[in-house]
């Protein structure tokens, strides 16, 4: 291949999507060995090597290559033609699973497998069997479909991976936007759905640019330009959608996780800080570690400290706190955290007052049980520095306003 040529609108309507696909399936590899077991994860893993395989071998310079590794002309067109029928029948089999479950083992959807199977299967045995038959001595890269569109058995094959590939995609994209109308789909998913509806809907286009171009010569017409100019980068946006949609509804729920556990992580950090002084130890840093290991070993150090801090805590002052923080009209969501801060930093400062061994030091059983599943919400109360001391000191006011007994 001329390396000039790459960047014809021709190599780069083929080349690109093989790309992009080629990426898709790296980002799914590690999530289908690590999961091999789901056949939903090897079922995305298959549809995305045949979409690759279609644009690989579809590209005008490995059809020149096949061709001339096999000696037979034009051999690539049921080659590519059998790909794109299996691509058709693998998108309709993964839908119907991810709509209703890779487990559901019910009569209408062992049906519904067996015929699609068993239909698209037939129709790339047919393919073969039609080349064979078929008159096709002149190699064609650019315009088989036009070219050969009157011949005899080369027709009927054109026609035929049309028609398949036309059928698949009206039912996939009528299965996607039905599924699109349900409730309760998580963002990621319907926006996911929503590109391979796009995806599948500029399939058509393509399924109708290249029959109107092969009728047109029926008629004795020239619209090849349909079949050779306009199909290929249609064909390209179409496979890049329908990549990303099968990507997105994953990647970005991986996404939003890792992004939540590392935002979790940060949140925890002023408390982490505070309770650091309790033990004067640290939690130890690991290169490989990952978010959700370290933001588990934080949230397991600060609720040790916490524990180690309990005896120290007083529930007397920890209600005279909440009772400041709504009396300055923060909301039980929020007043609650920071009474929980400063009855956490009244306690530090009564432990470092108070020896271990000391006799003079408190002896209380506190329900603290509130507190360490909420430290999330006081290590953000932290942060906040002016209003905890706008409670710790109403929160002394109200103590001292208390008679003796």
């Amino acid at each position: 291949m001329n390396p000039s040529r790459f960047f014809d609108g021709l190599y780069i309507s083929f080349w690109i999507p093989a790309a992009v696909l080629t990426a898709a399936l790296a980002i799914k590899v590690p999530s289908i060995i690590k999961l091999w077991k789901d056949p939903l994860l090897r079922a995305v893993g298959g549809l995305l090597v045949l979409a690759c395989g279609v644009f690989v071998f579809a590209a005008p310079a490995t059809i020149a290559w096949t061709n001339r590794v096999t000696g037979v002309p034009n051999f690539s067109a049921p080659l590519v033609y059998s790909l794109i029928t299996a691509f058709c029948g693998s998108c309709l089999l993964l839908i119907t699973a991810w709509r209703n479950g890779i487990s559901d083992r019910s009569d209408t959807t062992r049906r519904a497998t067996r015929w699609v199977v068993s239909v698209y299967s037939g129709v790339i045995v047919v393919l073969w069997v039609l080349f064979a038959l078929a008159d096709a001595p002149v190699e064609r890269v650019h315009d088989l479909d036009t070219y050969y569109a009157t011949t005899a058995f080369m027709r009927e094959e054109i026609l035929l991976y049309l028609l398949a590939h036309t059928v698949a995609c009206l039912i996939t994209y009528r299965l996607i936007w039905n599924w699109i109308r349900t409730d309760g789909l998580d963002v990621w998913l319907r926006s996911g759905l929503k590109c391979l509806g796009v995806g599948y809907a500029m399939n058509l286009i393509y399924d109708g640019s290249k029959l109107t171009a092969v009728v047109a010569r029926w008629t004795g017409h020239d619209l090849d330009w349909l079949s050779t100019a306009l199909s290929p980068p249609v064909a390209a946006v179409s496979a890049i959608l329908i990549a990303v949609g099968f990507i997105l509804p994953h990647a970005g729920q991986y996404l939003h996780r890792r992004a939540h556990t590392r935002l979790s992580h940060w949140r925890l950090r002023p408390l982490y800080l505070l309770t650091r002084t309790v033990t004067g130890a640290r939690v130890p840093f690991k290169l490989r570690a990952t978010p959700e290991l370290r933001l588990t070993r934080r949230e397991t150090f600060i609720r040790d400290a916490l524990l180690h801090l309990s005896r120290y805590i007083d529930e007397d002052l920890d209600q005279r706190a909440y009772d400041a923080a709504v009396g300055l009209g923060r909301e039980a969501g929020r007043a609650r955290p920071l009474a929980h801060a400063v009855t956490i930093q009244e306690a530090i400062d009564a432990k470092r007052r108070t020896r271990e061994d000391d006799a003079t030091a408190p002896l209380r059983s506190p329900d603290i049980e509130d507190l360490l599943d909420g430290i999330e919400a006081v290590s953000r109360a932290l942060r906040h520095t002016d209003d905890i001391r706008a409670v710790r000191e109403r929160a002394a006011a109200a103590a001292e306003s208390v008679p003796a007994p």
